[in-house]
C-alpha cells in the first residue's frame, strides 16, 4: 500500500479535502491507539462526513453522520496538535488516514465502500 506521509502543516488541509472528496458516500471507522489507552474504537462503519486540518486551531477533525435520518447527527472526532497525518493510497486493502498526537496516540480512519440498497 502506498503512503503519503506528512509531517509539515502546509499541505494537510488540502491533502484532507482531497481524502474527503474521494470517499464522499463511505462508510469510515474511527479508531485510537495508543500506549496507555490500547485500542478503542470511536465509531463504526458510520457514514463518512468529512476530514479537515483547522491550522487555526492546529487541529484534525474527522466527522460522521448528519447525512441521513438514520444518522441525523454529526460526531466529530478531533486530534489536536497532530504531529504527523499519514494517507494511503487505496488498494485491494482498501483506504485509511492515520493522525498520530504529540503523546504518539493515533487515529486511525478506515473507509470501506457505502453498502448498496436494494429497493424492495
Amino acid at each position: 500500500m502506498a503512503d503519503t506521509s506528512m509531517s509539515d502543516r502546509a499541505g494537510w488541509r488540502s491533502m484532507l479535502d482531497e481524502v474527503t472528496d474521494a470517499h464522499s458516500g463511505e462508510l469510515v471507522t474511527i479508531e485510537v491507539v495508543g500506549p496507555s489507552i490500547g485500542s478503542q474504537h470511536e465509531a463504526e462503519r458510520l457514514p463518512f462526513s468529512y476530514l479537515t486540518y483547522d491550522p487555526k486551531d492546529d487541529v484534525v477533525v474527522v466527522a460522521v453522520g448528519g447525512q441521513s435520518a438514520r444518522y441525523p447527527v454529526v460526531l466529530r472526532h478531533m486530534v489536536p496538535h497532530p504531529k504527523e497525518v499519514d494517507v494511503s493510497t487505496p488498494d485491494a486493502a482498501g483506504a485509511a488516514v492515520r493522525v498520530v498526537d504529540p503523546e504518539d496516540t493515533a487515529t486511525l480512519i478506515t473507509f470501506f465502500p457505502a453498502e448498496s440498497r436494494t429497493a424492495s
